[in-house]
């Protein structure tokens, strides 16, 4: 079987109570929309947290976050094929795959698109605080050009992403002391252009830390974080 669920931000309490309820194995998969949390510190740390990882009945397929170095930038990872397309895997961590952005993937017979990243609305806070944050968070514009290609040129099923177009946005869930003009909103605004062209059936994100279903011009949206679901 295949899930999806939201930002999991290294803890992973919630997948392991899932495993067991489910009796999973190592040939299931879930789909983690960002922040997994699992290249955060870039120490000893994340290799704890790896090794737990690989300890569970399931494999991880996860998309970068905003939260996290991107894997291509860690010696560690290499290339590899999945679900069709290409991947970065660690040898030591087989059940631990990332996904490459505006990549298609064939899950389940549905041609899906990923595109992770998004913008930190604490990077002041973090840089005053030494906490990690990264640069290279946001899809850059090359990244961006070859998803508007593909959705431009091929039907996609399913679009998975770490933020959502900024017309799905969940205002409600905006922290009330964040002042939103000064917040970077320019991977949303550019999701909106590759919703705009409606080539596509569902799409799923994560990084607003809530769950939520809309309907949108017979498109199906949910954005995730603690819900567990059948892809």
């Amino acid at each position: 079987m295949i899930y999806i669920t939201g930002d999991t931000h290294g803890d992973f309490s919630k997948i392991d109570f899932f495993c067991k309820k489910m009796k999973t194995t190592k040939q299931d998969i879930i789909i983690i929309l960002g922040d997994a949390g699992i290249n955060y510190f870039l120490n000893k740390k994340d290799e704890k947290i790896k090794r737990h990882i690989s300890n569970l009945p399931i494999t991880l397929f996860c998309l970068h976050g905003n939260h996290e170095a991107r894997p291509e930038t860690i010696s560690s990872y290499e290339l590899s094929t999945f679900f069709g397309g290409q991947v970065y895997i660690e040898k030591s961590y087989p059940n631990i795959i990332f996904a490459k952005d505006a990549e298609i993937y064939d899950i389940e017979g549905k041609k899906t698109l990923v595109i992770g990243g998004a913008y930190s609305i604490d990077k002041d806070y973090r840089l005053a605080m030494g906490y990690k944050w990264f640069p290279d968070e946001q899809p850059t514009k090359e990244l961006k050009n070859k998803c508007m290609d593909i959705v431009n040129s091929k039907k996609i099923d399913i679009i998975l992403s770490h933020t959502g177009p900024k017309k799905f946005e969940p205002v409600e869930c905006f922290l009330p002391f964040v002042d939103q003009t000064a917040v970077d909103k320019t991977t949303e605004e550019f999701l909106d252009k590759l919703e705009a062209v409606k080539n596509y059936n569902q799409w799923y994100f994560g990084h607003y830390h809530t769950d939520k279903k809309l309907l949108a011009d017979n498109k199906e949206i949910n954005i995730l974080f603690n819900d567990i679901k059948e892809f």
